[in-house]
């Protein structure tokens, strides 16, 4: 998988911690897949598991998603701090953080708990009620997909 570089290199974010907390602090990821010359760009919520260098999603067993990542599992994403435009300065302030890797549904059952709990705990301050809610017993597994997206690659760039 290539990567690529910002043509403003004064625009390059080259600390890795910065880039990681911009993930960190993100809620939503747009994931463009592609497959027999089809583009297409889906926005979901992630939870970031930074020690294993992968972001977890949850989705439908079914659907156009899935589809595309049966024909090939290499994705790049993007995540956005949005400042705001500014105006009368035709600038923008932002930070964001290109992800390229891998993307593949969860197959064992502990994997997709890990998962879940990651991407719970990502989004919700209080998860619990979430999980009570949703979880009863292993079973409730059965009933969603989880994505895992292994990072091969970050880069970050902001304006302003």
């Amino acid at each position: 998988m290539s990567n690529f570089h910002p043509r403003r290199t004064d625009r390059e974010i080259t600390d890795d911690n910065e880039i990681k907390s911009i993930v960190r602090n993100g809620k939503y990821a747009s994931i463009a897949m592609a497959s027999h010359n089809e583009p297409y760009i889906v926005t979901l919520n992630y939870g970031y598991d930074e020690a294993a260098g992968c972001l977890y999603f949850h989705c439908a067993l079914k659907g156009h998603k899935l589809d595309m990542l049966m024909a090939n599992t290499r994705v790049c994403a993007t995540v956005i701090e949005d400042g705001g435009y500014v105006p009368d300065q035709c600038e923008h302030v932002y930070a964001s953080v290109v992800i390229r890797g891998e993307m593949t549904l969860v197959d064992s059952l502990e994997e997709k708990k890990h998962g879940l709990e990651v991407l719970l705990r990502h989004l919700e301050e209080q998860p619990d009620p979430i999980r009570e809610r949703n979880i009863q017993s292993d079973t409730s597994y059965n009933r969603v997909g989880i994505l895992r997206l292994s990072i091969i690659h970050l880069s970050g760039k902001k304006g302003k």
